[in-house]
């Protein structure tokens, strides 16, 4: 029961209380501690499935049959005294002798070879949960079993810290008295509608109809699954996944709790996305993983329309990365499910339940690199710590160190090795247009450095030659651009002799990225991308007949 209604039964009952944070519970406790006990334990013996925040499914098929041939129960003189605890269905549990009974079920030499396995995965299972107490002092239940979906069902029966195997000849006899709702996958429209349609109550009902006539109903394939349900069967196979395949944040309004207006809607979507985005951002930094689409799902009802069928519809996006575009991404989204909800009537509404979800979660391709890899802020410490940490890429909103970025006079600019006409190029035609003043902003070449502060740089852009102080000089902006070249190469000289050289393809530059940086870089960038066309003179006098050959006499 709830614990309100716990207090009122018992008044003196001490509550333990979930962590909490930004008016939510705060699951991050839970979640390490579930991966704690998938990656340094559980994952040492065979292939491991996270399900979700607390539950993981183990293949340990490997480890069955290894241990079967090396030493099988029934050989062993000692059988792990934990494993004599496991509940085996259809077997006596008498108070007196059930551990016995336990151990001679286990030892049997008699077995067929299903329910050999099946032992032998008891004792491991028996071995992890006691190394799990051990090393992290969690508990843990568990059902063993030769597919998922047995293994599922009945890995809650016994709590807590217990173990349930499903022997082959107890299937249909746990199957027949088995609510349908309870199984995985019906206990939403489908199972209604078996209820509905057809009249099934619990999983032994279906042993009723024949696989054509479910396929009849139903379709062919999940005709054919909900047969080979009720008999026990599935072949769906444990997945090597240690990391989650989502990340999702999200709570419930019950009762007068109910989000009634847009401002209320908007405060907790910005809170569920402020968490979501912590969670994908240390995704990617722990895990180098990116997630792709965002989706936002609700619960809602109308006012007037207690009986109305119509569900909040779930809406998905491409994802940013950033808390204010995820939060703005995810207004948009609920306003789109309103309006297919409840259309543009004025009518009142009420959310009772809110969620966003980052999902499509790919691995970063090797050799990708952030751009703040190759940015250095001007003597600015933390911008230096940020290139010393590039090794693992981050989306992060580009950020540069403000200051004065004013285009000083182009002659104090120029080295004195460099020709006066070369200046003259800079200074005039030659150049490409200036920059604004901006304060803040400048071009994205002038962070282009090396991590060593440089005491005199030259840059070549098509042949203009710039030269470029260190830092002991007074502030100046470059303000030289290249246009309508495959490559940028930015040569670094530094006093010392040593020089090193960025290079960069234009082909390579994602556009969507370039949407994410500042308009004035943008516009640099672009030109880069796409050089501007210089129209072709055109001769005075021309007319159509120009571009016609004489015809040959």
């Amino acid at each position: 029961m709830r614990g309100d209604e716990a207090k009122n039964v018992c008044p003196g009952i001490n509550l333990v209380q979930v962590p909490v944070s930004r008016d939510k519970a705060d699951l991050n406790v839970y979640r390490n501690a579930g991966s704690e006990v998938v990656v340094a334990i559980l994952s040492t013996k065979g292939k491991c499935e996270r399900a979700s925040i607390d539950e993981v499914y183990l293949d340990l098929t490997d480890a069955a049959k290894e241990m079967l041939l090396e030493s099988p129960p029934e050989s062993s003189e000692f059988t792990f005294e934990e494993a004599t605890k496991s509940n085996i269905l259809d077997l006596p549990s008498d108070v007196g002798d059930r551990e016995e009974n336990v151990k001679a079920w286990l030892c049997r030499a008699d077995a067929n070879y299903q329910d050999k396995l099946l032992a032998c995965g008891a004792v491991l299972v028996a071995q992890l949960r006691v190394k799990v107490l051990e090393e992290t002092q969690f508990t843990c239940s568990a059902g063993i079993a030769h597919n998922k979906m047995l293994a599922k069902l009945v890995s809650g029966m016994h709590k807590p810290a217990q173990q349930t195997v499903v022997p082959s000849s107890s299937v249909q006899d746990f199957l027949a008295s088995l609510p349908v709702k309870k199984m995985k996958q019906l206990g939403g429209k489908l199972g209604s509608s078996l209820q509905d349609d057809l009249g099934v109550k619990t999983v032994g009902d279906l042993l009723g109809f024949t696989e054509e006539k479910l396929q009849e109903y139903y379709g062919v394939n999940t005709g054919t699954w909900l047969w080979k349900t009720a008999r026990g069967f599935s072949g769906e196979e444990v997945e090597d996944r240690l990391l989650p395949k989502s990340h999702g944040c999200g709570k419930t309004f019950p009762g007068p709790k109910a989000l009634k207006n847009h401002s209320s809607v908007k405060s907790w979507l910005d809170k569920l996305c402020e968490e979501l985005s912590e969670r994908i951002q240390s995704d990617l930094s722990c895990n180098k993983r990116v997630a792709q689409t965002l989706t936002l799902h609700a619960r809602a009802s109308k006012e007037n329309e207690c009986n109305s069928m119509k569900k909040f519809p779930s809406k998905s996006c491409p994802l940013r990365y950033g808390t204010g575009k995820i939060q703005e991404d995810a207004m948009k989204l609920f306003e789109s499910g309103l309006h297919d909800f409840w259309g543009s009537r004025s009518a009142r509404w009420s959310i009772t339940s809110l969620s966003v979800t980052a999902s499509k979660i790919f691995d970063i391709p090797s050799g990708t690199n952030s751009i703040l890899k190759y940015i250095k802020g001007p003597s600015s410490n933390a911008s230096t710590a940020i290139l010393d940490s590039s090794s693992t890429p981050e989306l992060t909103p580009f950020v540069v160190h403000e200051e004065q970025c004013e285009p000083s006079s182009i002659k104090e600019e120029c080295d004195n090795s460099i020709s006066a006409t070369q200046c003259r190029l800079i200074e005039g035609k030659g150049a490409p247009k200036k920059l604004s003043k901006v304060q803040g902003t400048g071009s994205i070449l002038k962070f282009l450095s090396q991590s060593q502060p440089a005491q005199h740089e030259k840059r070549n852009f098509d042949g203009l030659i710039c030269s470029h102080q260190g830092p002991e000089s007074s502030s100046g902006a470059s303000v030289a651009e290249q246009h309508g070249r495959d490559n940028i190469n930015t040569a670094v000289d530094h006093s010392s002799g040593s020089g090193d050289t960025w290079m960069l393809n234009v082909e390579d530059i994602d556009p969507d990225v370039v949407g994410e940086l500042p308009l004035e870089i943008q516009r640099e960038i672009q030109g880069w991308i796409r050089p501007s066309k210089q129209a072709t003179p055109k001769k005075r006098g021309s007319t159509i007949s120009s571009y016609f050959s004489p015809a040959r006499r």
